[in-house]
């Protein structure tokens, strides 16, 4: 098992298949520990804040909190504040965060990790809906 350092928020909700996470992806200040705060609000659980670990095993795709950042996450204009975190949890989805309007119905499309296709959404986090929209699409999965 090689652990791969991504630049991304891992968020997980337990599900009836258990435990299913979601990379939250894009650039510094996209928005996804914004997104991923109003998640945990919804009663998601915190994989990992910025940064995360994630590996191929058993055909899936893990996420697993980075040890030194482990249940800490920056809430903007607030602090480091600690959050419960989960960890490792198996990948359901990738989330791209990208500022304007996503297509309406979008064609399939898939991020590959270690050889793995995850589903991928794209979508604005500053809508208010961005939320509701991370737990339909992985609903859907």
């Amino acid at each position: 098992m090689t652990l791969q350092p991504v630049h991304a928020t891992a968020v997980a909700r337990h599900t009836p298949e258990g435990w299913r996470a979601v990379l939250l992806t894009g650039p510094s200040g996209a928005g996804k520990s914004d997104l991923a705060l109003r998640l945990v609000g919804m009663g998601w659980r915190l994989v990992g804040d910025d940064y995360v670990h994630v590996f191929a095993s058993g055909g899936r795709l893990f996420a697993s909190p980075v040890p030194t950042i482990e249940g800490r996450m920056e809430v903007r204009g607030v602090g480091i504040t600690s959050r419960h975190s989960v960890g490792p949890v198996a990948v359901a989805l990738v989330v791209d965060l990208a500022p304007g309007a996503p297509d309406r119905l979008p064609e399939p499309a898939h991020r590959a990790f270690d050889g793995l296709r995850i589903p991928l959404l794209t979508l604005d986090p500053r809508e208010a809906s961005a939320g509701e929209k991370v737990a339909a699409a992985l609903a859907m999965l």
